[in-house]
């Protein structure tokens, strides 16, 4: 009698595991959910008309692209229900695009690109993306959803390639995944840290049924009982794909979570400060971050925070950064972090009281085992200070240096600085040229300087220009080149004329890499892969359907002239180049670029 007892108990659990088994084959395979939920066949509707409400309900006004077939049901989605689609010459540029809107929008910005290459054409600026902080979809098309691994156009792991660029990767599998992943993707790219997100979309998730059920069907399936089940396979994957496709979804946002410092934390700030007789704060990029309105945050500025207190600030810091350093006795460090550009906490006086804020906790605490320790370290977003820094500042010199055959390039951004218009936004794109520039040109305001930030990444003039110009299109839009970096997007010049996007690019030519250049040639004593030519940047605008000006030595005493002609062509609607021969000067001698 045991002996069956035990046998029965087998056959029980052998039982109870083969109906577990069927009702995970059944649920991995959506029969469970079919049973609830109905495919409609005879539906028009494809998944990228769910990208676009979403898109929609979350404010987003442009999408950024380089077209491809993958993708293209997303494209004409979003263009039906009023978002504006924008496509560029270069994958890149679109996700720069994005990354501009979501720094002067305060709205997540939206790239979309094809499978493969054209995903893999953005890797750079996603990356960028990422170190800058600025919140960005990147949509991607991929391979069909039972082709992935079986050398269909263009299919690579994709995924594998962005999860360590973004916040939040996901991988449709069918239609009705859409919303609610794009939805979640929107609000990650927001919270916490904000950075990219990623989205991949296999083609048969965004077009519709009867497109899609035609690729599912065998002409010559095996005989016998191998072909009736593929047959049910290939159907039932097809039927589950769109099951539920339609049913009505919730599109609005997500609540976003924003680190937020504790009421403790926040009064011993408020007595460190108090207290403070030489305080100092050093404004990193996430000081323009949402919901704290830029405009009200009242520094040393960096990067994206250049602008903050307007172009003639008596406590803005432009240069002489170390000695205020020295000199301080508090320290706050808003959004910035010690890494290359505060020598890993090395220019920190160790007596002054250090006060750190930053939403991310590994920056907030970089180096700090090293260098420095902060006094406070508050993981949270930084709001509005109000306490006089102090003036501590330094005009360039230089500006009356003779140089050999061409311009002092000091001179021309002097006289720039002087004519740009109160509402323009400078756009970096470059090394030594806009090294200069930072020093000399002006922000008028908060959110009116675009750099990459600390990736350093070159080329992203074209992108940011396009993007600015679309949020601003009253302002003027000044892309800030060296001669190298413009090679990386003059093309974009096409693109500013098809879309109205009229901006005005100074490019400084001196045939030179010369931020390497600087350094190699003592170091080594070699120029190689340094040198460029004097190419004809003007006549390269002029192609692409843009206005374009060679600016030399001969025209130093119309370049005021020149300058106003230029942002006249801009204001009638053209986009101008000036294509500025500049000579050597040694302002920028010791400065790094490693």
């Amino acid at each position: 009698m045991e002996c069956f007892g035990a046998i029965g108990t087998l056959l029980g659990c052998s039982a109870g595991a083969a109906v577990c088994g069927l009702l995970f084959a059944a649920f991995k395979l959506g029969l469970l959910y079919q049973l609830f939920h109905k495919t409609e066949t005879k539906s028009p509707r494809h998944g990228g008309e769910s990208v676009a409400e979403v898109l929609r309900a979350h404010g987003v006004k442009y999408v950024f692209t380089l077209v491809g077939g993958h993708i293209s049901p997303v494209l004409v989605a979003c263009e039906k229900v009023g978002i504006r689609i924008v496509d560029t010459r270069h994958e890149a540029t679109a996700v720069f695009a994005a990354d501009a809107v979501a720094r002067l929008s305060g709205t997540v910005g939206v790239a979309a690109v094809t499978a493969g290459p054209g995903l893999t054409n953005t890797v750079t600026a996603v990356k960028n993306a990422q170190m800058a902080e600025s919140p960005l979809l990147l949509i991607g098309g991929a391979a069909g959803t039972l082709l992935k691994g079986r050398g269909a156009l263009q299919d690579i792991d994709q995924m594998s390639l962005f999860k360590p660029l973004c916040k939040f990767c996901a991988s449709i599998r069918t239609v009705r995944e859409i919303v609610p992943t794009v939805r979640k993707a929107l609000a990650v790219a927001q919270s916490g840290t904000p950075g990219p997100v990623f989205i991949e979309f296999p083609i048969d998730t965004l077009y519709p049924y009867h497109l899609v059920s035609k690729e599912f069907t065998v002409k010559n399936p095996p005989k016998g009982l191998m072909g009736k089940i593929i047959t049910w396979y290939l159907n039932n994957h097809l039927m589950n794909l769109f099951a539920g496709a339609w049913e009505t979804r919730d599109v609005s946002p997500l609540p976003v979570d924003i680190p937020q410092a504790t009421d403790d934390q926040v009064q011993r700030c408020i007595e460190l400060v108090s207290r403070a007789k030489k305080p100092v704060i050093l404004l990193g990029s996430q000081a323009t971050l949402p919901p704290t309105p830029a405009d009200d945050v009242s520094l040393f500025a960096q990067c994206m925070s250049r602008g903050m207190l307007g172009k003639n600030s008596p406590i803005h810091i432009r240069q002489n950064r170390r000695d205020a350093l020295k000199e301080a006795d508090l320290v706050l460090l808003a959004g910035t972090v010690c890494d290359f550009r505060l020598s890993y906490g090395r220019v920190l006086n160790r007596r002054s009281k250090i006060i750190a804020v930053n939403r991310d906790k590994t920056q907030l605490l970089k180096n700090s085992d090293l260098f420095w320790k902060p006094t406070i370290a508050v993981q949270g977003m930084f709001a509005t200070y109000h306490h006089n820094p102090g003036y501590f500042l330094q005009e360039s010199k230089h500006t009356n240096e003779k140089t050999e055959h061409h311009l002092n390039p000091l001179k021309v951004l002097h006289q720039v600085d002087e004519l740009m218009a109160e509402d323009s936004i400078i756009v970096a794109d470059g090394g030594d040229f806009v090294g200069s520039a930072a020093y000399i040109l002006r922000p008028r305001g908060p959110l009116q300087w675009l750099d990459p930030g600390a990736f350093g990444t070159l080329g992203v003039g074209g992108g940011f220009a396009l993007g600015a110009k679309l949020c601003r299109p009253e302002s003027e839009v000044w892309i800030v080149y060296g001669d190298g970096s413009s090679g990386y997007s003059v093309a974009e010049f096409d693109t500013f004329g098809r879309h109205k996007t009229p901006v005005i690019a100074v490019v400084g030519n001196d045939a030179c890499w010369s931020q390497i250049s600087r350094e190699q040639v003592p170091m080594l004593g070699s120029n190689v892969a340094c040198g460029l030519a004097f190419t004809d940047y003007h006549i390269v605008a002029d192609g692409f359907g843009g206005k374009g000006y060679l600016v030399g030595r001969e025209d130093e005493d119309r370049l005021n002239d020149i300058i106003r002609q230029a942002q006249k062509e801009t204001q009638e609607g053209k986009a101008t180049l000036l294509n500025v021969l500049i000579g050597k000067t040694n302002f920028r001698e010791g400065s790094i670029s490693v």
